[in-house]
């Protein structure tokens, strides 16, 4: 009787220890699984989805609009983060804005801060416009997305955030700022020839001609710039916005109609920053992922042709109070369309975080 006791009480510590062990090596998974941040609907990936090729990236890859919904309006955006991104690591969060007539994959390569991701701890949402005309209809989507990534980071996780806007993505930027959402919540604005917050040359004519399509438009389609269009969207715009913001300005020399571009910056007067310096010459020895290829005939330096290698101007305006950064880049040789090197994006970025962050973290 005592040895079937005996028996019956092995068989029973080894069936707890059995159940121990199954939910040690579960919770071990479990633990392995939460090692690293995964997105709602965006499972990371290397390279990145629909990364494009050094040269020649298809048409239809470039006008893809991303795989990840933002579940309240159903629309699609891109997201792009580091595969290793733990729990607790803080990050700068960048919203890129595409240009009027562009799209998401597009505003991806052409400012390609997906290459960058890993290096500079960076998270990117890249999202796109049904019309390719942003408008306050689109204010909803955007806000969403926000909401959304920095629910899942964490707000404490958010070392800064900026917006990113090429075109009139730059020009989105410059009123979105100016509402109660991203007032509160914005660290930064990097307009890609999208406007500056202070004086800058008139718009050469030679942009406009470039910019009409050879071919009847597409319908649906966005209709080509021109001066008045232009015009009617800056308007309201001119003021400078009250919210607080580091501001990075970048061109193309050919915008500037060879005018040189004004050292005033009302924006840096604000911070009381020094003289405009120039910091360094950047030199790309690769050219950029894109261009714009429907608008190559008639094509013009302003309105640009395709990718190549080329230097760029970096100035800042040095010691801004409460840690913000003003600068203007200008890229020599280039218009309005050819896709930032990698050099020079490396060096934006590098500006970018360097900046006062923290607004996020006490948004509402």
């Amino acid at each position: 009787m005592l040895a079937e006791n005996y028996v019956k009480a092995c068989r029973n510590v080894a069936r707890v220890l059995a159940i121990v062990g199954a939910v040690a090596a579960f919770m071990g998974y479990a633990r392995a699984q939460q090692q690293f941040v995964q997105f709602a609907g965006a499972p990371c990936a290397t390279p990145p989805v629909l990364h494009c090729p050094d040269t020649d990236c298809t048409a239809d890859r470039e006008i893809n609009q991303g795989p990840v919904v933002e579940m309240k309006t159903r629309r699609t955006y891109f997201l792009d983060y580091p595969c290793d991104l733990k729990p607790d690591e803080k990050v700068t969060f960048i919203l890129s804005i595409h240009g009027a007539g562009s799209y998401g994959n597009w505003q991806r390569h052409y400012f390609p801060l997906l290459d960058y991701v890993d290096k500079y701890r960076l998270v990117v949402a890249t999202p796109n416009s049904p019309t390719h005309i942003w408008s306050a209809a689109d204010d909803e989507y955007l806000q969403n997305i926000v909401s959304s990534i920095v629910d899942q980071l964490g707000k404490q996780n958010v070392k800064s955030f900026w917006l990113v806007g090429h075109s009139q993505g730059g020009m989105t930027s410059n009123r979105l700022v100016r509402t109660d959402f991203f007032a509160s919540r914005v660290d930064g604005w990097l307009s890609l020839s999208g406007g500056r917050l202070g004086p800058q040359p008139p718009i050469p004519a030679s942009f406009f001609n470039a910019a009409r399509p050879a071919a009847a438009p597409a319908p649906g389609a966005p209709p080509p710039p021109n001066a008045a269009s232009l015009a009617a969207m800056m308007a309201p715009l001119r003021d400078p916005p009250a919210a607080d913001f580091s501001f990075i300005f970048e061109t193309g020399e050919h915008e500037l109609g060879g005018v040189p571009l004004p050292a005033d910056s009302p924006w840096a007067a604000k911070y009381g920053c020094g003289a405009r310096a120039h910091v360094a010459d950047i030199t790309d020895t690769k050219a950029g992922y894109v261009y714009d290829p429907t608008r190559q005939n008639p094509g013009s330096d302003s309105w640009g042709h395709l990718p190549r290698p080329g230097t760029a101007d970096v100035m800042q305006y040095p010691d801004c109070k409460d840690g913000r950064v003003v600068a203007d880049v200008i890229r020599a040789g280039k218009g309005h369309t050819e896709g930032l090197e990698p050099k020079i994006t490396e060096e934006l970025v590098q500006l970018m975080v360097s900046a006062k962050g923290g607004k996020i973290q006490q948004a509402p």
